[in-house]
């Protein structure tokens, strides 16, 4: 990693930051925990970030063993970064990252997520509690993404899907849309054009996630 600034610590903790620290490298991650991604498809997922900088984010987390490149079989014969063994030892890092940082406020950060993102945050908005009686599959079909959600004995199964799928609910929508009806910003209507499957239904799966959590005061720790 020529070039980089390096903490020379020998803590855990600083060791990692030599490998992940950098700004981006984390971001990049996020976008393929659930699967390979082509360059441009990672890029649209980061839109603040430009070609350059994810170009050189891709080559350090390379040359740390995160990320690797390979060649989809025919009839793609398409390059895409994938994460290595060592790059999904990374999800439940990002985990607690995201659930660490549903406590602060969203300020002028509250812009829009990309379909990774907004699935991560389902995993860490997730509420067993309100899940317990829910017995339910659910696509969740984002243009030209498509997710399966499964809920079964009070737990969330969250994955990548391709067609043909069979599940109880479909949700064909834009990620703001599903993000206002999964938070609660807006109440699902009584005949949705992007619902197919029972109302109900849907609206119990929405009502298994929450919202941002309050910011914690500066002076809560004393």
């Amino acid at each position: 990693m020529t070039g980089r600034r390096r903490y020379d610590d020998a803590c855990g903790i600083a060791r990692a930051l030599d490998a992940v620290g950098e700004r981006w490298a984390l971001l990049v991650v996020r976008e393929l925990l659930f699967g390979p991604k082509r360059f441009a498809t990672l890029s649209r997922g980061l839109p603040g970030m430009s070609q350059n900088v994810l170009s050189q984010r891709l080559r350090d987390l390379e040359e740390g063993g995160i990320v690797r490149r390979r060649i989809l079989g025919p009839p793609a014969s398409t390059r895409v970064y994938e994460l290595t063994p060592r790059g999904h030892e990374l999800e439940p890092v990002l985990l607690a990252l995201a659930q660490w940082g549903r406590k602060s406020p969203l300020g002028t950060h509250d812009t829009e997520m990309s379909v990774d993102a907004m699935m991560l945050a389902l995993r860490t908005t997730f509420d067993p509690s309100a899940a317990r009686e829910l017995d339910v599959r659910v696509a969740l079909r984002f243009d030209d993404d498509l997710f399966l959600a499964e809920i079964r004995s009070g737990r969330l199964h969250l994955a990548r899907a391709e067609e043909p799928v069979r599940a109880d609910v479909t949700f064909d929508t834009d990620v703001a849309t599903f993000r206002s009806l999964a938070f609660g910003r807006s109440s699902l209507p009584a005949k949705p054009s992007f619902l197919h499957g029972a109302a109900d239904l849907a609206a119990r799966f929405l009502a298994c996630f929450s919202g941002p959590q309050p910011a914690v005061p500066a002076d809560s720790a004393h």
